[in-house]
This record gives C-alpha cells, sequence and structure tokens, in this order.
C-alpha cells in the first residue's frame, strides 16, 4: 500500500485568456492550496502568461496550437497522481474539482467529466444553439454505438486518474479532443462517470474559441474515425449493410427482367449489383478480422496499465489526495 498522500495537479490549456485567468489561478489555490497549478499557454498573444505567474502557477509554453495538441503535452509533462483539467476561461467553479477528484476515488473511476448544469435563464447566454444540439447528437450516438449513457461529452472540467493519463492513447488536435478522450475511454474499457458542475457564463470581455461548423465537422469525423479504429465490427458492418442494400436497389430491374422474360436487360445494373454484393461481403469481412485484432490489442492494453501501476505505485483509492 501507498502510504504517502496521492498529489494532485491542476491542468489549465490556455489561448488569450487574459481576462479570466488571474482568477481561475487565485481560486483554485484557495481550494486546493496544496495542489500544483500548471497554466500551459498555448501561444498566448496577450498577457495570459504574465498574468497566471503572477497570480502562482506554474506556466509551461505550448508552442502546437490546438487543444488537442496541448492536452496531449499536458499528460506527458505533468507528474501527479490525480489530475483535475479546466478551462481557463472561469466558467467552471473551481470548488468542483474536488468532487471530481473525489468521485475517482470513492467510485474507482478512471475519468470523472463535469456535467455542466446551467439555470434555464442563462441556457441561451451560456451555450450556442448549435453546441446543444451537437452536444446530444453526439451523447445519442455515443449511446447507440457504445452503450453507454453519457450526457455531456465537450464538457472540458475533468477529473483523471494516473494510470488514466499515462495509458490513454490521444490523436486529436483540436477542440475534439474531450470527444476523444470519452470514447477512447469507453472503447478500451476505462470507468467514466459523470459529476454535476455548475457551468457558468463566460465574463465580459472573454470570447470563445470554437468555430460552431468547422469544429463541429472535425467533431464528427473524429467519431467516425474512433469507430473505425475501435468498434470496427458496428463501422464496417453497418457501411457492409449500406452496399448490401445498395447491392438490391441495383439488383431488382435485372432480377425482374429475368422473372418476367428470362433473360437480363438491364446489364449494366446487374453488373453493378454484383459488384456492390463482393463490396458488402467484402467489408463485413474487414469488420471481422479487425474486430478480432482491436480485440487483441485491448487484452494488451490491460496487461499493460496493470503492469504500470505496479510499477509506478498508482495512488491507493482509500487514501485522499493532497489539497
Amino acid at each position: 500500500m501507498n502510504n504517502s498522500e496521492p498529489s494532485v495537479a491542476v491542468l489549465l490549456p490556455c489561448f488569450n485568456e487574459e481576462t479570466t485567468i488571474g482568477s481561475v489561478v487565485s481560486d483554485f489555490k484557495r481550494v486546493l492550496p496544496r495542489a500544483s497549478i500548471y497554466v500551459f499557454n498555448n501561444a498566448s498573444t496577450d498577457r495570459t502568461a504574465q498574468i497566471a505567474q503572477a497570480a502562482g502557477a506554474t506556466v509551461i509554453f505550448s508552442k502546437s496550437p490546438g487543444k488537442g495538441n496541448v492536452v496531449r503535452h499536458m499528460f506527458a509533462a505533468i507528474d501527479a497522481d490525480y489530475y483535475i483539467m479546466a478551462d481557463g476561461d472561469s466558467t467552471y467553479p473551481a470548488e468542483y474539482g474536488l468532487h471530481l477528484v473525489k468521485a475517482l476515488i470513492d467510485k474507482s473511476a478512471d475519468m470523472a467529466v463535469g456535467k455542466r448544469i446551467t439555470p434555464p435563464e442563462l441556457v441561451d447566454a451560456a451555450y450556442r444553439p448549435m453546441h446543444v444540439f451537437g452536444n446530444k447528437l453526439v451523447c445519442w450516438l455515443i449511446a447507440r454505438t457504445f452503450g453507454a449513457g453519457i450526457t455531456d461529452v465537450f464538457s472540458g472540467y475533468r477529473g483523471f486518474t494516473k494510470c488514466f493519463v499515462k495509458t490513454i492513447p490521444l490523436h486529436s488536435r483540436g477542440f475534439e479532443i474531450e470527444l476523444e478522450m470519452t470514447l477512447q475511454a469507453l472503447s478500451l474499457g476505462y470507468e467514466v462517470v459523470e459529476v454535476n458542475v455548475p457551468y457558468g457564463v463566460r465574463p465580459v470581455g472573454s470570447a470563445s474559441k470554437l468555430d460552431t461548423y468547422r469544429d463541429g465537422v472535425l467533431v464528427l469525423r473524429a467519431f467516425l474515425e474512433i469507430c473505425r479504429d475501435y468498434k470496427p465490427g458496428a463501422f464496417f458492418g453497418c457501411l457492409g449493410l449500406f452496399f448490401l442494400a445498395l447491392s438490391f436497389a441495383a439488383g431488382a430491374s435485372p432480377v425482374l427482367d429475368y422473372v418476367n422474360y428470362r433473360y437480363v436487360y438491364h446489364v449494366p445494373l446487374a453488373i453493378l449489383a454484383t459488384g456492390l454484393a463482393i463490396l458488402s461481403a467484402l467489408t463485413f469481412c474487414i469488420g471481422i478480422i479487425l474486430t478480432t485484432q482491436h480485440r487483441y490489442h485491448r487484452e494488451l492494453l490491460g496487461i499493460y496499465r496493470r503492469n504500470y501501476a505496479a510499477r509506478h505505485g498508482a495512488a491507493d483509492k482509500n487514501v485522499a489526495p493532497v489539497v
């Protein structure tokens, strides 16, 4: 058993947040006086770095633009037993960082997601309509594809264990990183829980960095790529059914020709239907092969995670962290 108190690191990825970063750092220092607070300055052009440092945070320059790049940098650079990740825009209350860590310990979870709760009268000011629709759509897709009841996939307020941070494979470069973390966790057997967290309106002078349509396209592309890589049976099964349906549609006229006249007049459609049927069969076979391969890699990851926990002394979940 690890008798020392587990450590906590607060990770704040920031790009041009000089209006709010000072208060965010101060709030976390007040709530978690013994935690280490890191601001990863993602090539800001304002005074984000100076203000964060003056407030007491350790500032680390992260040169590759994009939140996904910064998250990978944070996970690789910082060592702690528990991690809290939040945005630097002062929309998440620091007090709930304790709730995230407590959920990791009490529920033996690997990732705790801050489910954003906003009073009805502030919803229009806190969210863009397309963001609300996109969140609901992606959560519905996750429920159908992964069988998980996730209700807020894009929350930037999260808690992690050391084992999760050091073993989760991440590839996204932009704001789709939250979606990737969630889907990777679900597909690879990590335990994910949600914790209700109040979510407020950005202060005056602080602007969102999201581009609704560009980032929406990136999110949907990331969802499809992760389904292809980590749910190959479902992905290629649906694709095979699609080709099979097209084959039936293309083959309807040639079949009717033969039934009625014992001769095929629509020869091009018959060739197309045959090709689509072959493509459908190949797609199903690819799905079966990749599903077997994914299972093998998931088993290897499980062994690696157990070995990592044994080598690096994962925090005892019955011991309260340093806060």
